[in-house]
């Protein structure tokens, strides 16, 4: 079975899953979103190649999300999912939810002995999400097999099942697909058949053209799989790019990205090609922006971001809070010394510089109020 017929099959299983299900455009979104965690055979080149049981059964996990743009993390978060009470004896000897899933798809006797499995990536515990329940039929007796996170240690202890309940999690509340008997029979019965009588790719390999553009992009801003990018958003006047640019600076590669109507203008630095750790990156983007305000005689100010990220990441615009009164009520005079006023004007002019990243210019400021008081004390210390 090729990705584009499984886009296709479980695009119709799902039809009547809700009263507004994935569109083709949406299942397309959810296998470009498996290829990019390497659930799925990437590459427009590898489209004509036959998928595992393993990838099957990650597309079909891929169904949990309910954005299909976060397909591949839940796919993820959830194939490794493991048996409460190291059970894994109690159905076919699943030591995983993949496995669960791959022999039910293989194996006709534990399909007929299924009713169903439900599977939620809600949060089961405090920041661990994924949790899923096997209901399965054995000598007309009905039994459940848990499965969850394998950070949950002494879940995983042998006899945790006896006293472990698989309907209280933390999350007040939890989403859940339940795939059932029906279900496997009919994705087995296509797999059997595309299996015995394999056919070409069909349709133009439109679907690829994302990933194209994604690999492309990469190529062009220096991209690789063992990068660890720095986002550090700018304010600025300076001369500034007006698409995505790679930029070398001295023996430093840098990434610009320009102003969106949601994004700031930012600096990206691949911290493991650079060798560098954040804070030398810090150091070197704070001079790169020295030269650019001397050049153009314009303000840049670096602003806070984060690092990890394996391609450049635009920094979003800050959506900064602020306060409001139902009823507002001020009634006050300009403060008659001289001295007040003076504080009041540096303690505004530190907290501006303080709210713009200009730690200095505050500290500056935030001393020149305690001089008001005690001058010359300070600095004698």
């Amino acid at each position: 079975m090729l990705a584009k017929q499984l886009s296709h099959i479980l695009t119709d299983l799902c039809r009547s899953s809700d009263v507004t299900t994935d569109t083709p455009a949406d299942m397309d979104l959810r296998f470009d979103s498996l290829r990019g965690y390497g659930r799925l055979p990437q590459g427009r080149e590898n489209r004509g190649r036959a998928l595992t049981n393993e990838q099957i059964v990650a597309a079909v996990l891929g169904l949990v999300a309910a954005q299909p743009g976060w397909a591949g993390h839940v796919a993820t978060i959830i194939a490794k999912l493991k048996p409460v009470g190291a059970n894994t004896g109690s159905f076919s000897g699943a030591e995983t939810l993949t496995d669960a899933f791959s022999r039910l798809l293989s194996d006709k006797a534990v399909r007929e002995s299924v009713v169903a499995v439900r599977v939620s990536v809600a949060e089961a515990g405090t920041n661990s999400h994924g949790r899923a329940v096997v209901t399965y039929e054995r000598e007309s007796t009905r039994h459940q097999l848990s499965f969850v996170r394998e950070e949950a240690v002494s879940l995983l202890q042998p006899g945790a099942e006896s006293k472990f309940d698989p309907e209280l999690r933390n999350a007040p509340i939890s989403r859940e697909l339940v795939f059932n008997r029906r279900f496997f029979e009919r994705l087995a019965r296509a797999v059997d058949e595309a299996r015995a009588h394999p056919t070409p790719p069909t349709g133009d390999g439109s679907e690829y053209d994302r990933e194209d553009a994604e690999r492309a992009r990469r190529q062009r801003l220096g991209a690789t799989p063992s990068s660890q990018f720095l986002n550090i958003g700018v304010d600025n006047q300076v001369t500034w790019p007006p698409a995505e640019t790679l930029v070398e600076f001295d023996r430093y590669k840098f990434v610009l990205m320009p102003k969106t109507a949601q994004h700031v203008q930012s600096i990206h630095v691949d911290l493991h090609a650079n060798k560098l750790r954040m804070d030398e990156a810090m150091t070197i983007i704070n001079r790169f922006l020295s030269l650019l305000t001397w050049c153009d005689d314009q303000y840049a100010i670096a602003q806070g971001g984060w690092s990890g990220n394996p391609v450049p990441v635009a920094v979003p615009k800050r959506d900064l809070a602020f306060t409001t009164a139902y009823h507002w009520v001020f009634n006050r005079d300009i403060p008659a010394s001289e001295e007040v006023r003076r504080a009041l004007a540096l303690y505004r002019e530190a907290r501006n510089a303080e709210q713009n990243f200009m730690i200095s210019y505050a500290v500056l400021n935030y001393y020149k109020i305690i001089e008001i008081r005690h001058p010359g004390k300070l600095a004698s210390r």
